[in-house]
């Protein structure tokens, strides 16, 4: 137990250096976090492509660079932070990969952290805010049962909900458990392949970027 605690304190100095560094350039940073597959990349490539605002993208995975081979095809900066065995994204990593990416002053920089509904939301990694992204596919009982994630959310996405007369998933349960876990917590519903609710996504990105500006 001390030594978790020390490891979250010295992880905790590390992400507020980041906050500070990032807050000084004007750079919005978004913790993204969810289960694997739960459409993450996709909602990503479709964002930068449309959404008319300067993006780089932070892509945390164990193994492989195929998601940010994604994201620079489709128009922005990206740096792959592979962490092997590990779980999550911590503070280090994250100041490692924005020395890489040098994204630019005034910028939204998109953290996709590794897919797990647990780890993640354990971690400050100097973000902004943190939004949770879960699917229609995954079941609508995820929040009561990952509820410190959830409890950690500035939003929360419902994804590929152009699957939802294909799937048993009642989305006023799912709403209501997140919404136990972080009373008035903000939902949206989405699909980045279809464009449902894209429009109301960019809208929150855009207020975010506003008020870090103002």
């Amino acid at each position: 137990m001390a030594l978790e605690v020390d490891l979250l304190a010295k992880n905790d100095e590390l992400a507020a250096a980041n906050r500070r560094w990032l807050a000084e350039r004007g750079i919005v940073a978004l913790n993204l976090m969810s289960s694997p597959g739960s459409g993450k990349t996709t909602l990503l490539e479709r964002t930068v492509r449309e959404l008319g605002l300067p993006c780089a993208v932070l892509e945390g995975d164990q193994e492989t660079v195929v998601d940010a081979e994604r994201i620079r095809a489709a128009g922005a900066r990206a740096v792959q932070i592979n962490t092997g065995a590990g779980c999550h994204l911590d503070a280090d990593m994250v100041a490692r990969g924005v020395a890489t990416l040098a994204p630019e002053p005034g910028s939204l920089l998109f953290v996709e952290n590794v897919g797990n509904l647990v780890c993640p939301a354990l971690f400050d990694l100097g973000e902004a805010a943190r939004v949770v992204i879960m699917s229609v596919t995954e079941g609508a009982d995820k929040p009561l049962k990952y509820p410190h994630m959830f409890r950690t959310a500035d939003l929360v996405l419902l994804s590929k909900v152009d699957l939802l007369p294909y799937v048993d998933f009642d989305v006023a349960a799912w709403v209501d458990g997140a919404r136990r876990a972080r009373p008035g917590v903000e939902v949206l519903e989405v699909c980045a392949t279809r464009g449902d609710g894209m429009a109301d996504w960019y809208a929150w990105l855009r207020a975010r970027a506003e008020a870090k500006a103002v």
